[in-house]
């Protein structure tokens, strides 16, 4: 899986799987178009990228949840490689603990502004340069947009749109030449959830084993792992391969709904 000379977009690079992805597609060859909010975080990954096979770098400061900041990102992208292989929309943000009846809009409009509507812009703006390269798209889902728990809800949702959009775009692009997957985590090793919480390293570390004991394989992913189903999927060698949301899950997804409360129990 050599990606050699493609331009690869990866949006939310700055950290968690978006880094881990930069660092994978990096070490093969790819030239990088790394976008992300936190400037700092963006520049120290972006350097380790560099020091990976010389690897051509660019690092987009950018909110996506903006129209500005999407149309940046996509102009940045362009005017530096004049070109675009593979867009994977990695950016997404959750919400800390939302219900039914909670009279806030604010989290549900910045979730569908970031995991949904910036999705759609980018890809839109994006899609007639893959149909130049015949290149492809990765979408970083969730198997939260399949297995409904209580608490997630505006991300939950945002998933499952996100699934549809998949379909939907594979389908309308196929035509073109163009493919379009996929990637739906489960419990994993990153910063998200860290995020949402005010947990410190070690509680950190205790939400993850406690989490992990109920994925059949007993354990949470790690980002690297993630990285390398994106990888996969968006290999030259996947060319057949499209429409389709892989979970990559330790089988978190097969163990049913009744599971799923463990991806939010703790994070209230």
């Amino acid at each position: 899986m050599d990606f050699a000379d493609q331009v690869v977009l990866v949006t939310g690079a700055s950290a968690g799987i978006g880094e881990a992805i930069a660092e994978l597609l990096a070490g093969r060859g790819a030239r990088l178009a790394l976008s992300g909010r936190n400037q700092d975080n963006l520049k120290k990954v972006g350097e380790k990228c560099r020091a990976l096979r010389g690897s051509d770098v660019l690092e987009i400061v950018a909110d996506l949840a903006t129209d500005e900041g999407v149309e940046k990102t996509a102009k940045d992208t362009i005017d530096h490689f004049g070109r675009l292989d593979v867009l994977i929309n990695n950016a997404g943000v959750g919400a800390r603990t939302c219900l039914l009846h909670d009279p806030d809009m604010s989290a549900f409009d910045r979730v569908f502004r970031t995991n949904v509507r910036a999705v759609y812009q980018l890809t839109r703006l994006l899609a007639p340069r893959l149909v130049e390269t015949r290149g492809n798209i990765v979408n970083i889902s969730s198997v939260s947009g399949s297995m409904p728990s209580v608490g997630s809800l505006p991300y939950s949702m945002t998933k499952a749109a996100l699934d549809q959009f998949t379909r939907c775009i594979a389908l309308e692009l196929a035509p073109l030449g163009v493919r379009v997957n996929a990637i739906s985590p489960g419990i994993t090793r990153s910063t998200f959830v860290q995020r949402l919480t005010d947990y410190t390293p070690e509680q950190y570390a205790a939400w993850l084993a406690e989490a992990g004991r109920g994925v059949p394989l007993g354990r949470a992913a790690e980002a690297r792992e993630v990285a390398a189903l994106v990888a996969a999927a968006a290999a030259r060698g996947a060319s057949s391969l499209t429409g389709a949301v892989i979970p990559v899950d330790g089988g978190l997804s097969l163990a049913g709904a009744g599971r799923s409360d463990i991806m939010t129990r703790q994070m209230k």
